[in-house]
């Protein structure tokens, strides 16, 4: 796995170095701190369980959607950082600039953005018009995570995939 790590470097290095290192601003560290917290894990099941749970119909069932989606989604996440761990860009590339806090734990896939596109899909789903809304949102979560040198792109990018694919495959069930 290592090998095909190396080769995602190569090829994402210069996005990364891009966001990471000539975009930051006080505006844009404001900016995706924010995004990232409406991904962390409290907030988006929070609001997806009150939405559940005190929301009219069909948005009810979007909240329960997205809350069953943020909690399932994190089993392949969990897998997949035990059994192909990735480091941080912030431990390979030594001229990175990270947050105050970098995570220790694996970097491959992006646990935040996965919860925000489980938790945004279904409101996308349940009204189409709110795709110019929340989906930058999603993708403001999924830049967050590059910006502050947590993630490579192929991790957010396979989070994104992971929490909207989780997303389709509940609402079949739910």
């Amino acid at each position: 796995m290592s090998r095909i790590y190396r080769m995602l470097l190569e090829v994402e290095r210069p996005l990364f170095l891009h966001v990471n290192v000539r975009w930051n601003r006080t505006a844009l560290d404001w900016l995706f701190h924010t995004l990232s917290l409406i991904a962390g894990a409290i907030f988006s099941l929070c609001i997806s369980l009150a939405a559940g749970l005190f929301a009219p119909q069909p948005w009810s069932h979007a909240g329960w959607l997205a809350f069953a989606s943020v909690i399932i989604s994190h089993i392949p996440v969990a897998i997949a950082k035990r059994s192909a761990p990735r480091l941080r860009p912030y431990q390979v590339l030594p001229q990175i600039k990270t947050n105050r806090h970098p995570l220790k734990d694996p970097s491959f896939p992006s646990g935040h953005t996965t919860a925000a596109f489980a938790m945004l899909t279904p409101w996308m789903l349940t009204q189409p018009l709110l795709i110019p809304i929340l989906l930058p949102i999603g993708l403001g979560v999924a830049l967050s995570r590059i910006y502050f040198g947590l993630h490579f792109p192929s991790d957010t990018v396979a989070g994104a995939l992971l929490g909207s694919s989780t997303v389709l495959l509940l609402s079949y069930w739910i």
